[in-house]
């Protein structure tokens, strides 16, 4: 199909506008009268512009956002992945609330950062569903929801969220040897950074 066919077959299927609504956009653009409304949908209300109680004070600056966790070299990623890894330091969140897990997560991730410490396990658990003692090595199985426990499945939230970011570069789950499914390595920022 040519574009001059396709034209005229657009062409065919407009209908024009009459000539007073012209006539009225014409006015409109001239500055004369308000402003007319073309029947092509809702018009969108403006919006309110609200101005500030006080204009010269400074909105309170935001916390600098961390880099996003990156992704491991592969050199890092094959050691991580077949679990020749030396694990520094270990913490087990395992029958622990959320809301303590997190902060002892934290408190852990900050005190091994601060000693230099690089690559740690973070212990979950597996849950309790059936499928929980399955550890085929590979992390499509680790991440189907009717295999994770709930600590298992905040915890990878938790790690990407500002303050975890702040202090961790990357994670994945951890091989079978380090307890698979249920347990992540977690590589740490360098001090300082």
């Amino acid at each position: 199909m040519s574009d001059q066919h396709l034209w005229l077959k657009v062409a065919e299927s407009v209908t024009p506008i009459s000539e007073d609504r012209v006539q009225a956009l014409k006015r409109h653009l001239n500055g004369h009268v308000a402003p007319v409304t073309l029947n092509c949908g809702a018009a969108k209300p403006k919006p309110k512009l609200r101005t500030p109680v006080n204009p010269s004070a400074k909105k309170p600056s935001a916390p600098a956002i961390p880099s996003p966790l990156g992704q491991f070299d592969r050199r890092t990623r094959q050691k991580l992945t077949r679990g020749n890894v030396d694990i520094e330091a270990r913490v087990d969140l395992h029958g622990h609330t959320a809301a303590h897990a997190h902060s002892e997560l934290l408190r852990f991730l900050v005190s091994c950062r601060e000693q230099g410490k690089r690559t740690v396990l973070v212990i979950t658990g597996k849950g309790c569903s059936p499928f929980a003692r399955h550890t085929l090595h590979g992390s499509d199985h680790f991440h189907t929801p009717e295999r994770q426990g709930r600590l298992r499945r905040l915890v990878p939230e938790w790690l990407n969220e500002y303050p975890f970011r702040s202090h961790v570069s990357g994670f994945q789950p951890a091989h079978p040897r380090h307890g698979g499914g249920g347990a992540f390595y977690v590589r740490l920022r360098k001090p300082g950074r």
